[in-house]
């Protein structure tokens, strides 16, 4: 898509608006009003102080890494430098790496950190968490307010406000119109904006030998390409708080002199997903503004990362879907794979209870999830995870028991389908079954040695 996208364009670029031009309100209205702007004076000044000096503490400390990825079966090294901070046993994939998160304090978790600093930062991360909670929440009840206000009304009135107000004015409700919201409807927007996790960046672009280029509207040097985020429940808000080290001075100099966004400041870039047609956005960001980016538009919309001149932190916190992805999880396809073994009383001696190929295809699967898409991945990124907390070398430890015995009952598997008694033609679809996984597993094996 993006090939076809680029060849339709050529040389041409399409057209991009920032709040200094004069379309900018209507264009927000009519094709970006999902996305939701907070200027950094909204935010208690407290909050700030406590989330700030937490992004430096894990910058000091070495806690930000870059991720190497896999794109098209090629690994490549992020530009950004990353950690995740979320609930205890979360974990994030993206782009075929799976990251686990530093546990913020928790409550029912014994959780030690490598330094007080840490777990002052880490504090400072679910305060921060707690209040883009609530403040989606509003967003999402006053949007739903005024999209039903407008249906009913005759006609719509065209408020007319500068870009702060008008990015801002459907964040808020009062309770009044709050209460119109159904209560399923308002279990469904919490459920939406209930974040486990923040995705922390880090990137000083003055430090980068080479930034790709925005290669549609020509609007400068990206830090993150243009995406939608991976992994997230449905319809789920992403909330981005960002805090770029920059000099208010220079801040204020560069403001908005220049034709379309000013290089020197951070902007996040928006643009409806493979569209020719209609102008993109690029909105400026300074220390402590916010964002949200509600309900659909992650997957109606792409966005973007546009590098400034100063290093820049963000916070970018997600309601990731972890059906797939928690230690519960994993631990539990452990259990009901471990179910197949049995021990003699008398002799000790270890067997399966079945042979069923579903049950074996079931095992084998699960043997490949925990070596790949677990111990593997953890372990790749070597011990980055202990700068912060020694919280998961214990699950990991349990986890790597779980695999001994796996690797046990595929050894069981093979004696047994050996056996001249069995059934030739059930030994036939054991076999076809059996070999498919362990294929799979072999190569897998094979890449993973590779990277």
């Amino acid at each position: 898509q993006k090939k076809k996208l680029l060849e339709e364009l050529g040389e041409k670029r399409l057209p991009y608006v920032t709040p200094a031009d004069a379309d900018f309100r209507q264009l927000w209205k009519t094709k970006y009003s999902k996305l939701i702007f907070r200027k950094s004076d909204t935010v208690p000044e407290e909050l700030h102080q406590m989330v700030q000096e937490g992004f430096l503490t894990l910058r000091k400390h070495d806690c930000f890494f870059q991720d190497l990825v896999r794109i098209k079966g090629k690994d490549f090294l992020t530009p950004v430098s990353r950690i995740l901070i979320g609930n205890p046993g979360c974990t994030y994939k993206y782009l075929n790496t799976r990251l686990f998160t530093v546990p913020w304090p928790t409550e029912g978790y014994d959780i030690k950190y490598c330094s007080p600093e840490i777990r002052d930062a880490c504090k400072a991360l679910i305060r921060l968490n707690d209040y883009l909670h609530i403040e989606a929440v509003k967003a999402l009840q006053g949007q739903n307010f005024f999209e039903t206000k407008e249906i009913k009304d005759s006609t719509v009135i065209d408020r007319e406000q500068d870009f702060a107000t008008s990015l801002t004015d459907k964040g808020s409700v009062s309770k009044d119109q709050s209460s119109c919201v159904p209560e399923d409807d308002y279990i469904s927007l919490k459920n939406r904006t209930s974040y486990n996790l923040t995705l922390l960046n880090y990137m000083d672009p003055l430090q980068m030998l080479y930034l790709k280029q925005e290669p549609y509207f020509g609007m400068g040097n990206m830090a993150v390409s243009w995406h939608h985020d991976e992994n997230l429940v449905e319809r789920s808000t992403v909330a981005v708080y960002s805090y770029s080290c920059e000099d208010s001075a220079t801040e204020e100099s560069n403001e908005q002199k220049l034709k379309g966004r000013d290089p020197a400041v951070w902007h996040i870039g928006l643009k409806v997903a493979w569209d020719i047609e209609t102008p993109g956005l690029a909105i400026p960001l300074h220390q402590g503004d916010f964002y949200l980016m509600l309900d659909d538009l992650n997957v109606t919309h792409q966005h973007c990362v546009l590098a400034g001149f100063s290093p820049r932190f963000s916070s970018t916190h997600r309601v990731a879907d972890c059906s797939r992805g928690t230690l519960e999880y994993i631990f539990g396809q452990c259990e009901l794979a471990l179910q197949n073994m049995q021990t003699d009383s008398d002799s000790m001696a270890l067997s399966l209870k079945s042979l069923e190929t579903a049950v074996i295809k079931q095992v084998e699967e699960i043997h490949n999830e925990v070596e790949f898409e677990w111990l593997r991945q953890f372990w790749f990124q070597g011990k980055r995870y202990l700068k912060c907390t020694d919280w998961w070398l214990k699950p990991m430890a349990q986890l790597e028991e779980f695999w001994r015995k796996m690797e046990i009952m595929t050894s069981l598997v093979l004696s047994e389908v050996g056996k001249e008694q069995q059934i030739e033609e059930q030994r036939n679809k054991t076999i076809n079954c059996f070999l498919l996984v362990l294929t799979e597993r072999q190569r897998l094996r094979k890449e993973w040695t590779a990277r």
